[in-house]
């Protein structure tokens, strides 16, 4: 069932002089890693707040050198930059590196190389949104097939903490990893070779970061390199299976469709109502495999049947039976903030899609449902929003705007939808919410939606998306409370 990669040599990082950029999450894990290994470790942040100190007195205790207030100088000795992934390209610190010779990798890659001997296959998903529920959706199908496995990278636990962890303390090895990965991650992974890869779709994003949508596209190509059975890609988003064409994978490796219609041979799709398998059977020209109803989906929103679709043909791919795809996304409930349902009031449905962060995400909230009063705004990170509006200005009951960039989307709402009523709020606090939810609700009408899509980021008023959604939820409590 499984296939493997070559594995990597721990004992490598021995004695090499490591530098580590960045003192989050996966900066820690790979310093505490790299040193149990018995690599001299220096970490360097440009930051010197009082969470970075906390966590410097941490690995300082542990031996491992820690530099803040300068993440621009390269250490002397270093021969190995290992990088946190939103750590840009073009930052001095990689600059001295190349300009030294030294190479710069992430996290992903030295877990990649860290895999031992019989190391479980990785099964990688992609793609501009979607990528963690459709992760957890396979890690949900994995498990209904009783095969041992975790959701593991860009999201829950550090994927080097999971790679070395393998077998440790009695526990069994993991069959099978569930691996999310971000364009960053991917952008420093140069040597991953999954045993299969999915990119479920491409919109721009993190422009400023990659710097073109062509360089973008082309880190998430990089899942696709070197698969060994199977590259899924979205029949609806050409530019994904562009991506399948140009990779360069291992001989008898499968291009890999799903759609949201009839699918044709090697492709999984819906039909009636259920979701049907055409590449994984015997004779895919005539035969299909019933998986599963689109109602085991939840929600059954469209763009969540395409992540089912594509985690099915991920599991289908390393040989997954089709009652375990049934049973695995039954189990399966997505995570706070994605199309959370938070209460009906008065014939009002009001929806929490916080983890909207761009317009793509947003595009796919507004297509499920019919009559929405729309929230948005935030930070749109470089977005224009002419073509979502002009694809959603049918659906719009009326519009509430906040945050920092929302003048950027009432634009947009004058030249494509002018008669559509928008409230604008003046203001970047918190306790803008309450008051868009108020607003939102006079302008609804029994039957509507009010959707917290806000197609932007949410760091302009609050910590992050999931802060933004529990204020809107909170909002919606209120709203009841003194009301009912």
């Amino acid at each position: 069932m499984t296939t493997h990669g070559p594995t990597g040599n721990p004992a490598g990082f021995a004695g090499q002089h490591i530098t580590v950029a960045g003192l989050g999450v996966s900066g820690i894990s790979a310093a505490r890693a790299l040193a149990g290994l018995g690599a001299s470790v220096t970490v360097v942040d440009g930051g010197d707040g009082d969470k970075q100190r906390a966590a410097a007195r941490e690995l300082t205790a542990q031996g491992i050198t820690v530099r803040l207030g300068d993440g621009d100088t390269l250490p002397e000795g270093t021969e190995l930059v290992v990088t946190s992934p939103g750590w840009k390209p073009d930052s001095p610190l990689f600059a001295a590196a190349a300009a030294a010779g030294v190479d710069v990798v992430g996290d992903v890659e030295i877990a990649w190389r860290l895999r031992g001997p019989g190391a479980a296959a990785w099964l990688a998903v992609t793609g501009t949104n979607g990528k963690t529920t459709t992760v957890r959706m396979l890690a949900s199908i994995l498990a209904a097939e009783g095969l041992r496995t975790l959701a593991v990278g860009n999201i829950g636990t550090p994927i080097i903490d999971v790679v070395l962890g393998q077998g440790k303390d009695g526990e069994p090895p993991y069959d099978v990893l569930a691996v999310e990965l971000s364009s960053y991650q991917l952008h420093w992974a140069p040597s991953l070779r999954a045993h299969s890869g999915a990119v479920l779709n491409l919109a721009p994003d993190h422009l400023d970061w990659h710097g073109s949508m062509q360089a973008y596209a082309a880190d998430k190509g990089r899942i696709y390199e070197g698969n060994t059975v199977a590259c899924v890609y979205n029949a609806a988003d050409k530019a994904t299976e562009d991506l399948v064409r140009e990779a360069d994978v291992e001989e008898g490796c499968r291009a890999i469709g799903f759609t949201l219609g009839t699918p044709g041979p090697s492709q999984l799709g819906v039909v009636d109502g259920i979701l049907v398998d055409r590449a994984f059977v015997e004779n895919r020209q005539q035969q299909a495999q019933e998986l599963a109803e689109v109602s085991d989906v939840t929600p059954p929103a469209p763009h969540n049947i395409a992540n089912a679709l594509a985690a099915a043909a991920l599991a289908r791919a390393f040989g997954v039976r089709p009652t375990a795809v049934r049973d695995g996304l039954r189990a399966f409930h997505p995570d706070a903030h994605r199309i959370q349902h938070v209460a009906e009031l008065d014939g009002v449905t009001y929806i929490d899609d916080s983890k909207a962060t761009n317009t793509h995400a947003a595009e796919a909230s507004l297509a499920a449902y019919e009559h929405i009063v729309w929230i948005a705004g935030g930070l749109a990170k470089g977005a224009t929003f002419d073509e979502l509006v002009q694809k959603s200005a049918a659906r719009l009951r009326g519009v509430v705007l906040i945050g920092a960039d929302r003048a950027l989307i009432a634009e947009a709402l004058a030249r494509h939808a002018p008669d559509v009523p928008v409230v604008d709020l003046d203001r970047t606090d918190t306790g803008a919410m309450p008051e868009a939810v108020r607003e939102a609700t006079r302008l609804a009408r029994p039957g509507d939606t009010v959707l917290l899509a806000p197609a932007c980021a949410s760091m302009d008023m609050f910590v992050n998306y999931n802060k933004r959604g529990e204020a809107f939820a909170e909002a919606v409590g209120e709203l009841t409370a003194r009301d009912h």
